[in-house]
């Protein structure tokens, strides 16, 4: 059994201790945001935050993360979805065309959410280090790094 708190909300579940936490959201939780991309780490579409930091949703054992925080792409901007207002990072990523197939968008949101909070005004090359686990098959990278900046302004390094 493991208790976690899950986009801000209470989740106690029996588990297998070999679960992935990618594999509870999709699976368990039907929190499909986070993508399953090479299930080895290697691509960053998984990318989850806990307790605020960026983690691979498919290296990271849930079993681990008894009294954790999880946020998944889904509990950024919870009230998106009945007309509230996007998370400014979501919305940069509208404004700035950051994405074109969409597939790693979750991921890169979240990992960019985690850049700003640990450092709010960061240069295009720290933001291009931190993003580089992020993997954009579309070629994106130049609008990542133009949402990535107009988020950090409009969020104001929170």
């Amino acid at each position: 059994m493991v208790g976690l708190e899950v986009n801000g909300r209470p989740c106690r579940v029996t588990i297998d201790p070999r679960l992935s936490l990618l594999d509870l959201l999709r699976d368990r939780l039907g929190l499909t945001g986070a993508k399953k991309g090479c299930d080895h780490g290697q691509c960053g579409a998984c990318t989850l935050l806990v307790d605020g930091r960026a983690v691979l949703g498919c290296l990271t054992l849930a079993a681990r993360l008894d009294g954790a925080r999880v946020t998944s792409i889904e509990g950024l901007a919870p009230d998106a979805e009945d007309g509230g207002a996007l998370h400014p990072m979501q919305q940069a990523f509208i404004d700035h065309d950051a994405f074109q197939c969409g597939y790693c968008t979750p991921g890169q949101i979240l990992s960019a959410v985690a850049l700003i909070a640990a450092e709010p005004h960061p240069d295009d090359a720290r933001i291009r280090e931190h993003m580089s686990g992020n993997l954009c098959r579309c070629a994106a990278y130049p609008n990542i790094v133009a949402a990535v900046h107009a988020a950090a302004d409009r969020m104001g390094g929170a």
